[in-house]
């Protein structure tokens, strides 16, 4: 995970192999953001780096299975959400899911309409994410991560 934020963290994750991993600070919104680690050992050394940040929360982005989706793919894409989930329960990092229509319009992102293709919505969200976080360098794998932390920030400020 590049330069750990200071203060309170709120994580960020989007699943899967394009996904993504944010964290982003309570006040001085400060930020780091990766790309999905490539092993588990790696997801759990920089959920672990995390851990001792402070105050910390998270939000698992709660996805599904798609029409059309293989059953390999389908059956590996749900170990790896397993495997997120143990490792936030095993480090004790309190989390909740989202589906992505509640982040997206708590953040005002729009919807994907029937004409965006896939790749166009998420140049979409790549765009929310570089007007929200001007100085960073938004990725289309790291935007969604990105803007679930900012999502997670938000509900957990507004409670």
């Amino acid at each position: 995970m590049p330069k750990r934020p200071k203060g309170s963290l709120f994580i960020g994750i989007d699943p899967g192999k394009s996904g993504g991993i944010a964290c982003i600070t309570s006040r001085s919104r400060e930020y780091a953001l990766e790309k999905m680690p490539p092993t588990d050992r790696d997801i759990w050394d920089t959920l672990k780096s995390l851990k001792d940040a402070g105050a910390i929360y998270a939000v698992l982005e709660k996805v599904h299975s798609m029409p059309g989706q293989g059953v390999k793919s389908t059956f590996s894409f749900g170990q790896s959400f397993g495997k997120l989930e143990m490792a936030l329960a095993a480090l004790e990092i309190p989390y909740e899911y989202s589906r992505p229509a509640e982040w997206m319009k708590k953040l005002k992102c729009g919807t994907r309409g029937s004409k965006a293709n896939q790749r166009q919505f998420k140049t979409q969200l790549k765009a929310q994410a570089q007007r929200l976080f001007p100085e960073s360098t938004v990725t289309l794998a790291t935007a969604d991560a990105l803007l679930i932390a900012e999502y997670c920030r938000r509900v957990y400020l507004e409670r």
